[in-house]
């Protein structure tokens, strides 16, 4: 396997001064403005006049309001950004047009995420010191790791999260070594007392990172809650809350970028279940630990890694009833309850719940792998991302030869 160039994106703190922080501010506040103008803009002439309204024109509206006296301030900030913001509501029309995602949204000031992303012809890249439009010092980024030698960045977004932390995100070009070769396969059930478990039989322990925190966040929102609104002790509160929240969301996305890495590196085949998340969410008794595992985050992870180590992902029908199939000989038990945790088949074998789904996972994955019936692209970027129909995975863990 040769080693392959993708576009990596390198995100790093860093600690703006009092300047810096102002214009970063008032730039975020602007490119919010433009968004929301142009996505009201868009909305009402195609409900109104039937008309479509495309990037370019959406060009010449920003010009023509910032020879407004009304929104004149436009012009304190870089343009770039604003004409970013402008391609990213394009990219949001097109995925809502091929179905991919829903109508955008408008922006809030105080629940979206403040952001914006610069162009080479907006920031300064010089020997490792990044400098925006509009600055006249570097900012002083707390440099982590290196970013790969000889790059310069080809973007950079600028960020900040709702615990009063600055992210600034360059884009550059890396290239990936290969994985060691490898032809083990693994079939992964995800779980709420184990995060995930393996064909192999070994379970990785659910960290349950929120549940160790409760106290800390249920004290943070008791405070938060006693607040006046609109007072300064209030957005002393509700930051502590955002900070227990990032926390959680830090030390989470750890351990599943730690996980995901080793499984893609270990194996050159990985069978997963296509869980619908939001419908699970749904059982309000077991939506918090749900929302904690994080599978949706967890299957992402492993979808670009191993497009990256050129692994092949499988993803098997969601209606598969892999807990309910015998790995041995594949006989199907009509009910089983989630309070079962180990069965006995009539043919004798004993089965750990989730290590026999693990099982019946992988085996199907390879099943239709090998024989291509049933099988169509995933939805996204995937290389090899495939999902199997009901039909073609029962056969194949029965024994039962594919059509």
């Amino acid at each position: 396997m040769s080693t392959r160039v993708v576009k990596r994106a390198f995100k790093f703190r860093f600690h703006p001064i009092r300047e810096q922080a102002d214009l970063l501010n008032r730039t975020f506040g602007c490119v919010r403005k433009v968004y929301n103008l142009t996505l009201e803009a868009r909305t009402t002439a195609w409900y109104q006049r039937q008309e479509r309204v495309n990037y370019n024109a959406t060009s010449a509206l920003l010009t023509a309001w910032k020879k407004t006296e009304e929104l004149a301030f436009l012009n304190e900030v870089s343009s770039v950004p604003l004409q970013q913001c402008l391609r990213h509501l394009q990219g949001a029309f097109a995925a809502f047009w091929e179905k991919r995602a829903r109508y955008p949204r408008f922006k809030s000031k105080h629940k979206s995420r403040a952001s914006a992303e610069f162009t080479p012809s907006a920031f300064r890249w010089n020997n490792g010191e990044l400098t925006l439009a509009k600055m006249t010092d570097p900012l002083d980024i707390v440099w982590s790791r290196p970013l790969p030698e000889g790059q310069s960045p080809s973007t950079v977004t600028v960020s900040r999260d709702s615990a009063g932390r600055w992210f600034v995100s360059l884009l550059c070009q890396d290239t990936i070594e290969p994985g060691l070769a490898t032809t083990a396969a693994v079939g992964i059930d995800a779980g709420l007392e184990h995060l995930i478990t393996l064909s192999t039989g070994e379970k990785i322990a659910n960290p349950r990172h929120e549940r160790a925190d409760r106290l800390r966040l249920a004290r943070a929102q008791r405070e938060l809650a006693r607040k006046d609104k609109g007072s300064r002790n209030r957005a002393k509160a509700r930051l502590k809350v955002a900070r227990v929240h990032a926390r959680i969301a830090d030390r989470r996305r750890d351990h599943l970028h730690k996980l995901s890495t080793r499984l893609v590196r270990e194996n050159q085949t990985l069978v997963i279940e296509d869980l619908t998340v939001r419908n699970m969410l749904g059982n309000h008794t077991l939506a918090r630990a749900i929302s904690d595992a994080a599978w949706t985050t967890f299957r992402e992870l492993l979808t670009y890694k191993a497009d990256w180590y050129s692994r092949d992902l499988v993803v098997i029908d969601r209606w598969y009833p892999s807990s309910k199939v015998c790995s041995a000989c594949g006989h199907l038990t009509e009910k089983m309850p989630l309070n079962v945790r180990s069965w006995t088949c009539p043919c004798g074998a004993v089965h750990d719940r989730d290590v026999n789904a693990a099982r019946n996972i992988l085996a199907a994955g390879l099943a239709v792998s090998a024989c291509g019936a049933g099988v169509r692209p995933q939805r996204g970027n995937l290389r090899s991302g495939q999902q199997a129909v009901k039909q073609e995975t029962r056969r194949a863990t029965a024994g039962i030869p594919a059509l």
